[in-house]
């Protein structure tokens, strides 16, 4: 990512219709690129876009415009770690897992922010971002390195997103099984 595209949008609709709808009216109205667009469970539609700064802005407020009513959540987080948007909804398992931690939200705008601190906090490495697929519409960051760096993304990921979503659980493993790390491959 350059240094001129290192925004990440994100616009949460209830309606899959007005979903599909807002990103065609997103991606005319500004120069940005589309991450993610996928309906989610339970019956949301989630919008993912990187860019720079003032495209995102405007393409999310395109967004909310054209879904109305039916916006339930929107973020935009400049100068994002390129690792956050490369995790979103893809998996990866680091050669060396000798600690994981994991961050569990009711919505997927939480585990959003709370992996972009997590990784700008510590040398992490990120395994998974999921959002709210198959999951009743929570979301979770998983994250590797060693104990310590784990720890403090943690607590940063946390601290980071506490004003903006509702947290479930938090935990940090040491010495995980590998067995375990292979099964967070999803």
């Amino acid at each position: 990512m350059s240094n001129n595209i290192d925004t990440l949008g994100f616009l949460e609709l209830n309606s899959i219709a007005k979903g599909i709808e807002a990103v065609d009216f997103m991606l005319k109205a500004a120069d940005c690129q589309l991450i993610s667009a996928k309906a989610s469970c339970p019956g949301k539609y989630y919008i993912i876009i990187s860019g720079r700064v003032d495209s995102i802005q405007r393409a999310i407020e395109e967004g909310s415009r054209i879904g109305g009513m039916h916006v339930v959540g929107k973020l935009t987080i400049p100068r994002i770690d390129p690792k956050v948007i490369t995790a979103i909804n893809m998996t990866h398992i680091p050669d060396n897992s000798s600690a994981i931690g994991a961050i569990e939200y009711y919505s997927a705008a939480g585990s959003i922010i709370a992996a972009d601190y997590a990784v700008k906090a510590a040398n992490v490495d990120l395994i998974s971002l999921q959002l709210g697929t198959g999951i009743a519409g929570k979301s979770f960051v998983v994250l590797t390195g060693d104990v310590d760096a784990v720890r403090a993304a943690v607590e940063a990921g946390v601290e980071g997103a506490k004003e903006e979503a509702m947290i479930i659980n938090h935990i940090v493993l040491a010495n995980p099984c590998p067995e375990l790390v292979n099964s967070l491959v999803f």
